[in-house]
């Protein structure tokens, strides 16, 4: 009897753990079907695998990056984002990566609705990217406009002047590397940048009065570089509604029969601290340890050297980090 006993036992002990194995291979083989079927549809996490509105995020400068405009892809690949609200909080960046920008929120705009909802600020180069929208919202007090173009390089020549340092040069034509800052720019050179900077000017100019349906002289009215609160801008066609995503979401239902009830899913670009300089990774550091005013310090410092770094032709306000 002993032995049978412990037969028995020994039996039900390898039933418990055979089921145990069992269980823990089918909950592997779900989350390998939820991971696969992620990837094939675009989506980065299981919860955007039902319908959805995509919100996407446009903050801080705009420069056409890689991972931006693939995001926008993905969106646009995705069987379950029906619609999407475009959160804009941004100075503008590049005219060329705005430019990008458009073009590739044009092409998810042709799959699907876009509402651009503005936040604290869309202006220049980030009011680029709100054109590409079915329609935009903004809050009364938003900051939208600043329809213009930059072109800014530093003059330092009487400072090395002053010090006695003089930077010689052999160039094959006048224009060449002008304008530099080693020497007063001419009056060619100051020419020759206004060409470039009229240019992209009326190509912005013309793609306001496309998308925002002006005449001549309601664009001459919003187009010569200033900023306009939404509640200024709503009777000047910069914005067609007062408000945030509440009245996006209704906006998409009464319009694009999209129901108000599909739940709002994040689509962000994946990070790293590898993907990150330096002041940005000391930001982050900074606000895991709970040192806030640090954090702030750094993230305005990061934004400021990446400001620096921008390269080209600017659709950008300058007023964005005053106080």
């Amino acid at each position: 009897m002993p032995a049978t006993t412990d037969y028995l036992l020994d039996r039900r002990r390898l039933r418990r753990k055979l089921g145990w194995w069992r269980m823990a291979a089918i909950a592997t083989a779900g989350v390998a079907g939820l991971i696969a079927v992620s990837r094939i549809s675009g989506a980065d996490s299981p919860d955007k695998l039902t319908p959805h509105v995509a919100r996407l995020s446009l903050q801080g400068l705009i420069t056409g990056d890689k991972d931006t405009i693939d995001l926008v892809k993905k969106i646009g690949e995705s069987n379950q984002a029906k619609a999407v609200l475009l959160a804009i909080d941004s100075p503008g960046g590049t005219t060329t990566g705005a430019e990008k920008l458009y073009d590739e929120l044009r092409r998810l705009n042709e799959k699907k609705p876009v509402v651009a909802v503005v936040g604290t600020l869309a202006a220049s180069g980030a009011y680029i990217a709100a054109l590409a929208a079915d329609t935009i919202v903004a809050e009364n007090n938003s900051i939208v406009g600043s329809i213009g173009v930059l072109f800014q390089y530093p003059n330092f020549y009487k400072l090395l002047d002053s010090v006695g340092v003089k930077v010689e040069e052999i160039k094959s034509s006048p224009l060449k590397a002008s304008p530099n800052g080693f020497e007063p720019t001419s009056d060619a050179a100051k020419a020759a940048i206004a060409s470039l900077v009229a240019d992209s000017y009326n190509w912005f100019k013309n793609l306001v009065k496309e998308r925002r349906h002006l005449d001549d002289a309601e664009l001459a009215k919003v187009a010569d570089g200033r900023v306009f609160t939404a509640h200024m801008g709503l009777p000047l066609k910069l914005v067609d509604a007062i408000g945030g995503e509440r009245e996006a979401m209704a906006w998409l239902e009464a319009n694009k029969k999209i129901g108000k009830d599909l739940p709002i899913r994040d689509w962000k670009k994946k990070s790293s601290l590898e993907s990150l300089g330096f002041v940005e990774s000391a930001a982050v550091a900074a606000r895991v340890a709970g040192l806030e005013t640090a954090a702030g310090a750094l993230e305005r410092a990061a934004t400021a050297e990446r400001r620096a770094t921008l390269d080209g032709l600017l659709a950008i306000w300058q007023g964005f980090d005053a106080p």
